[in-house]
This record gives structure tokens, sequence and C-alpha cells, in this order.
């Protein structure tokens, strides 16, 4: 019998005003019809593909080196139909033209990063970024000849006044890591184009659920999408999407770098994307409740939740997000001791790092992502050594509560 072949022309994204919500986004966005009519899209496990003949490869290095190859791969480094259907579906999530998979969150930011500035050049970045981004431009950057500045959160003249006639590029996160500061992006991307400089936003807290960078104006939306997206804490992806030509111009270097997403974690994240407006909506919920439980606790220093009105930022937050997140981040009273000890106690929310899956995590930011710095350094860096980070999963909101409370009764 003859089998059906599965085309490597990626599937159509739709179009960006299709009027669905987030829930019918997660699941039908960016979705196209397979040869074998399954309703969940294949797998295709493949590392490389056959012509028919010589005539096919030579039709194809010619419209390949015209810039449209009509779809059809060569090699599994340069693409992949599994890969381009969660690219659709995720385009989909973010009303953009176009998205593209990476191995890791830090693998999109890094070769978008590369791919994009000159040696010579010059980037900013808001200073409570994820550590790691920082550490690649500070040091990986540097060595390439690329300087970057990096300017408070929240204070758009100095943002303004790090910009030279070298810079390509600013980059923020909104909510920021560990104290969800919220990017105002209208400003951000005011001062960006008076500037004529490109805008990349670090928008996992957040998801597309609950804001969409692209719609304010930001050129770029990178994900670690072994978050929120994904779900489930069982893989590592990365993804930007953005203009069509933009996204185009950065899928070459990918095959470049080599930071792809294997077929089976790109069909993992289609499967969890399904779920993402669902699992998104209850964080939320939890989130708020939890927030305003703690900070009604006597134990309990400060919150930051951009849901709650002592948040810096919560008057941008009200404006342009739609829900405030499932992270949590809190000191507690007593010092770095009596934290540890609190957290030791929770029964539910388990220590581990990472967020956005439906299990609930936490971590003391002094002893996990900090532990090889002294308080001194820590202090300087606005790492308190009674911070905690809690990244709530989907399990009922007054079950948490409920934990918290014993945890802090049990607390010195």
């Amino acid at each position: 019998m003859a089998y059906p072949t599965i085309s490597t022309q990626a599937p159509p994204i739709e179009p960006k005003s299709n009027g669905f919500g987030p829930s019918t986004q997660s699941v039908h966005g960016g979705r196209s019809a397979n040869p074998y009519n399954a309703v969940t899209e294949p797998i295709i496990q493949t590392a490389t593909y056959t012509f028919a003949d010589t005539a096919a490869v030579c039709a194809y290095k010619d419209a390949y080196l015209m810039g449209d190859a009509g779809g059809v791969i060569e090699y599994g480094r340069y693409g992949n139909p599994t890969v381009s259907a969660a690219e659709a579906r995720l385009a989909a999530l973010e009303s953009a033209d176009d998205a593209l998979l990476y191995a890791s969150g830090m693998a999109a930011i890094t070769s978008v990063v590369l791919s994009m500035l000159p040696t010579g050049s010059h980037i900013v970045l808001t200073d409570d970024c994820y550590r790691r981004t920082r550490e690649f431009a500070l040091t990986f950057l540097k060595r390439l000849g690329i300087g970057c500045t990096i300017v408070p959160m929240g204070d758009y003249q100095a943002l303004e006044d790090a910009i030279c006639p070298e810079t390509r590029l600013l980059i923020s996160e909104s909510p920021t890591n560990p104290y969800l500061r919220v990017l105002d992006m209208e400003r951000f991307v005011e001062v960006a184009r008076r500037r004529k400089v490109r805008t990349m936003v670090d928008a996992t807290f957040a998801t597309p659920v609950n804001i969409q960078p692209l719609a304010w104006g930001v050129d770029l939306v990178v994900h670690s999408a072994s978050k929120y997206l994904a779900g489930h804490n069982d893989l590592l992806a990365g993804v930007v999407a953005g203009e069509a030509g933009l996204i185009a111009s950065l899928r070459g270097p990918l095959g470049v770098l080599g930071g792809i997403i294997d077929p089976n974690n790109a069909n993992l994240v289609l499967r969890g994307v399904k779920t993402l407006a669902l699992r998104v909506e209850q964080q939320n919920q939890s989130g708020m409740k939890v927030a305003q439980f703690l900070e009604a606790h006597p134990k309990i220093e400060q919150v930051w939740y951009p849901g709650l009105s002592s948040h810096p930022d919560h008057r941008v937050a009200i404006q342009q997000m739609k829900g405030f997140g499932g992270v949590v981040s809190f000191t507690v009273r007593g010092g770095l001791e009596a934290t540890s000890r609190f957290i030791d106690n929770l029964q539910l929310s388990q220590i581990a790092t990472s967020l956005g899956g439906t299990e609930s995590l936490v971590i003391q930011p002094a002893l996990m992502t900090y532990y090889e710095f002294s308080p001194e350094e820590r202090a300087g860096m606005g790492i308190r050594d009674n911070l905690v980070r809690l990244a709530l999963g989907i399990e009922d909101a007054q079950d948490l509560i409920t934990d918290l409370a014993q945890a802090l009764a049990m607390a010195p």
C-alpha cells in the first residue's frame, strides 16, 4: 500500500485578529491538517530528509538561494514539521506573525542577541532581568566586543540616557525575577522608537495569557517555554515571537548556532500549551489570594505581587496585564534561618528551582541561586537572606494557604 507522507511545509499561521479567546487559541491557534487526520500533531522523528531525484535537489537549492525553499527541508537542524506546528501555535498565542523554537529559554536569548548584534555594538538591560541573561551580557558579550549597560528597572530616564550611537537593542523582563517588577511597555517602546533601537522583552512570568508585549509595540517577545507554556516541569524549551521578517532573519542563524529543539519536546510543548489558559487562570486566582493572605500575616515583612496596591508597579500592572501571575515573593521575619525553617515545614510546595508547572515550587534565593555569594554581595544585588519566591501550581488556593499558615505557625 502507499503510505501518506507529511510535508515539511510549515503550517499556516492564523491571522492575528481572529477573535479567539486564549483557551481556544491554546488548542486551535495556528493549527493545520495533517495527512494522517490525527487530532494531535504527529511527532516526525527524523534527522534528515530524502529527495526523489537529483532534479528535486537542484530545484530545492535554487529555491533556497532565492530565499524561499517552499517548506522543503534537507536536514533536521534546519527544521522539522512537529517543531513548525508548535511554532505556529505559539505565534498564534502571541498574536505574532511567526515564532521560533529553541532548545531552552537561554538558547533563545543568546541566539537572538548573537544573531542581531555586530562587534562594537551595545545593548541596554534593566537590572531585574534574569541573572543568567545579565551574566551572558556582562561576560560573554564583553569578550565579543559588545558593550552592555544595566539600568534600574522602572527608571526610564536612565534607560534613555544609557542609549548611545552603538546601541542596537533594549532588553527587559516583565514581570521580573524575583521582585515581579512590571515594565511599562508603552514608555519602553516610546523611548526605543524615538531612539531607533530594537526591543526584546522576556515575558516568561506573564505568559501570552496575561500580557502580549508585541501588542504594545515590542519587537520580540521571548519565553522560557520550560515554564508556563509547557507547564509540567518535564522539558526544556525556549521561544521567540515577532514580525515575520525579523523572525526569518533569526531562523538561518539558528541552523548555524545549533540550539534546536527536539521534535519530542516540541510535541510536549504543544500538549502543554493546550491547557495554558486554564492553568494560568487558576494560578492568577491563587496568586492573588496567597499574596493577600501573606500581606496580612504578622510573620511576613513584605510581599511583592503586582496585583497588590503595595507593589511599586501596581498601577502599570492593572493597566497592561489581564492577570498578575502565579509567582509571589515575600520576606519572612527572623532572618535566614527562620526563613529556611519555614520553607522546610511546607508540605505542598516542593523546594526546587523553576516555576510555571502544575506543582507549587519554592526557593530561598539566597541559598539556591545566590548561594556562592557572601551576604554582603547578595545585599548589593538586592537579594535578602529572608526572601522567598513561591511559584504556585494548580493546587486549590485554600489548601496552599492552609499549608503556608501551618508552616508560618511553626516558624520562630
